[in-house]
């Protein structure tokens, strides 16, 4: 089977994979809940393309991720649910339905307005959609990543109300929380399970300290993670220049080399 542009050959090899006596048993084996890990490995893989800003690494990994779609529809026609021409329909549907300022007579000239017409929108399918979730916090997937989830349900609650006015206000939280972590380390007995509950408490609140400032928490700490990569390779290379590596340098050492490198950036 030769490879194409087009989608249906795409539709024809994951069919030709699935395929009882003649398939890959590897792919015969899997079902939506072993499949799922990977399509969350395929969805972190583009946006670490998109970080890394390569554009060819970003085509293969949108490659992978579009299989991930093709291979969970395959799942479902197989069980009579849907198709990968159904996915498509009811994504263009939903385009259609939510960008009424593009294919009707709504008129937003904003991205805030659009952003505020896109969630009123949203609400009203909610509404008549049933699924089984009631309340303000409800539709928030599980496993999404716990940063980008703490996000989402903190924009959720602000939305009926339940929000600081003054990302100050956030700060003095985030203080609070930091000094019951103290309180916590000062017991004579250090009780991990609280610990680890108050840094939870912590890392929720610098979450809304985030979203206050509109900084996204999953991409800026995406990028000071990659900021310690690096800084930290300068570290290596520079004891590598002294005969030395990390374990053979000082605590001392290593900083004085962390602020030489941050003072070069």
């Amino acid at each position: 089977m030769t490879p194409s542009r087009e989608i249906g050959r795409l539709l024809e090899i994951m069919a030709a994979l699935r395929t009882p006596e003649t398939g890959c048993p590897w792919d015969l084996a899997q079902n939506f809940s072993t499949i799922a890990p990977y399509t969350l490995e395929e969805a972190y893989e583009v946006t670490d393309a998109i970080l890394r800003g390569d554009l060819a690494d970003l085509k293969d990994e949108l490659g992978d991720l579009l299989l991930q779609v093709v291979f969970h529809a395959r799942m479902a026609e197989e069980q009579g649910a849907f198709d990968f021409g159904d996915v498509v329909q009811a994504i263009t549907e939903k385009l259609v339905r939510r960008h009424p300022h593009v294919f009707a007579d709504e008129t937003s000239s904003t991205p805030r307005a659009v952003e505020g017409l896109w969630e009123r929108i949203k609400a009203e399918e909610k509404a008549t959609n049933k699924t089984g979730q009631t309340g303000a916090l409800a539709g928030v997937p599980l496993a999404l990543p716990a940063l980008s989830r703490a996000l989402k349900l903190q924009e959720k609650a602000s939305k009926v109300g339940f929000d600081w006015n003054d990302p100050r206000a956030v700060l003095r939280k985030i203080r609070e929380e930091a000094d019951e972590i103290e309180a916590e380390l000062d017991r004579s007995e250090l009780d991990k399970a609280a610990t680890g509950a108050e840094i939870g408490d912590l890392l929720f609140a610098v979450v809304n300290l985030a979203r206050h400032l509109d900084a996204d928490p999953e991409t800026v700490l995406r990028q000071t993670n990659l900021k310690f990569e690096r800084r930290f390779a300068a570290i290596e290379r520079a004891l590598a220049g002294r005969g030395k590596t990390p374990q053979q340098a000082s605590l001392a050492e290593m900083d004085t080399l962390w602020d030489e490198a941050k003072e070069a950036e």
